[in-house]
């Protein structure tokens, strides 16, 4: 019974922040995302008779703060498949993890694809996509691949992500500048919690739908300046939210600060090049494909930018089988 995925993480153009559910997590408002094809996390997970309990590796790591999470993961799925075995998981990331990138996201995205093969369950895309966001929100987004939509349900049922347009659909690229390795020091389901301490926290979510509409209006355009507009000024909309909440969370560092100005330079010099971000310092840089070398020969030329990796709109969670043990 053992069985190995790879998932994607996912980019939000329009964030996922504040749960109407806790326990569920039913995002506050539906968003916009697209699957990212070179941020992966590839998990493993064998149901084994033998274990007398679970054992959970996250890269290369026995003991984790995610340990926990993901037990509790593995029981959801137990409880589904009527067994009662431990599971061996194992779990790599090809990208810092805990630094705003959605590691999570691809996380339980893989683990939830792994584990309910390994459990032998049959499951539609939209089921594996709930299962997916019990684990960790945005995760369920990183199921159906390419653009995808996360729905904003009322019901664990009506509360899953599925693909609005195919990986294929527009050539753009999502240049990820690592500023820092380093973990933040809140994670983001921490922070979900206190969104609506936030004075603009009612009013944003007022506004979320049509603004849903709109960017995926663009998307089938394919109308590259409106839509970088679009999500630059989401995303500082969405930094407005956790600058404002109670207690504050500041997950920007004096480089990501740099590089927004920077981007907002190049783009006065006729590079049209957008950027957003979520709960962390690292910088995503959207572009047109044509546009790509040019960015990142701007990005070599900083010293705050400690890595570079380059997407495409990727394919979503899909089995492999290159197991990790």
């Amino acid at each position: 019974m053992k069985a190995t995925a790879v998932a994607p993480s996912n980019i939000a153009f329009t964030k996922y922040w504040g749960r109407k559910d806790e326990k569920l997590r039913l995002p506050a408002n539906g968003s916009i995302a697209m699957c990212l094809s070179n941020l992966l996390t590839t998990t493993t997970v064998e149901f084994s008779p033998p274990l007398k309990k679970d054992q959970i590796i996250i890269n290369g790591v026995q003991e984790t703060g995610e340990v926990e999470r993901v037990i509790k993961h593995l029981d959801r799925i137990r409880k589904i498949a009527k067994i009662n075995l431990r599971a061996k998981m194992v779990s790599n990331n090809n990208f810092p993890s805990g630094t705003g990138l959605a590691s999570s996201a691809s996380g339980f995205a893989a683990l939830t694809l792994a584990a309910i093969k390994a459990a032998r369950i049959s499951l539609s895309e939209k089921q594996v996509s709930i299962l997916a966001r019990q684990g960790s929100g945005s995760a369920c987004r990183s199921i159906p691949g390419g653009f995808v939509e996360w729905l904003d349900g009322d019901s664990s049922e009506t509360s899953h992500a599925i693909q609005i347009f195919p990986s294929n659909w527009w050539k753009i690229a999502n240049v990820v500048a690592i500023i820092s390795q380093k973990r933040k020091e809140v994670s983001s389901s921490i922070g979900h919690q206190a969104a609506y301490s936030s004075p603009f926290m009612t009013t944003r979510v007022a506004n979320m739908p049509e603004k849903n509409k709109l960017i995926k209006k663009l998307i089938k355009k394919k109308d590259f300046k409106k839509f970088g507009e679009l999500i630059e000024k989401e995303a500082l909309e969405f930094h407005a939210i956790t600058l404002t909440q109670n207690p504050p969370l500041i997950y920007w560092t004096p480089g990501t600060v740099l590089l927004m100005k920077l981007i907002q330079k190049w783009r006065d010099e006729g590079l049209l090049v957008y950027f957003t971000l979520d709960t962390g310092q690292d910088i995503h840089l959207i572009c047109e494909a044509k546009s790509v070398n040019k960015v990142k020969a701007k990005l070599t030329q900083i010293e705050e930018v400690k890595d570079i990796i380059v997407n495409t709109p990727g394919d979503g969670a899909r089995l492999s089988k290159k197991h990790l043990f």
